[in-house]
């Protein structure tokens, strides 16, 4: 007689601990994949006695752009890359390669120079 009421206790909680993982299986919701990150552009530019080049250059809107900028020349006043959209005003020092990393937000012309009113300037078109 104990015995038996051993075996129906354990059944009980057997499934009563079947029951529950059931329930909290169901409440479990299947994990949404993370977004995907796109893929960084790359895009090497350099600071030469023509200006900075090559502009215009096409860009994505919502596409990460990775800027390589060498300045090259002493002889404009382009020693900093500036462009007030995203908040940029970035030191160019002379022969070393500077990274500048952004996201266009919008499309349209972005508008980049130097630090004297964009007096020397480039174009980014972006669709």
């Amino acid at each position: 007689m104990v015995l038996t009421r051993l075996a129906k206790f354990a059944a009980a909680l057997s499934l009563g601990a079947l029951g529950l993982h059931c329930l909290s299986a169901r409440a479990e919701k299947p994990k949404a994949a993370p977004p995907v990150a796109r893929a960084e552009r790359v895009v090497v530019m350099q600071v030469t006695q023509k200006g900075y080049e090559p502009s215009p250059l096409t860009l994505k809107k919502g596409e990460p752009v990775h800027l390589r900028i060498t300045r090259t020349t002493d002889r404009t006043c382009a020693n900093e890359f500036v462009l007030g959209e995203h908040g940029l005003n970035v030191p160019l020092p002379l022969d070393k390669e500077v990274s500048i990393r952004f996201t266009p937000s919008k499309s349209g012309t972005l508008v980049y120079g130097c630090g004297m009113d964009k007096m020397i300037s480039g174009k980014f078109l972006v669709e």
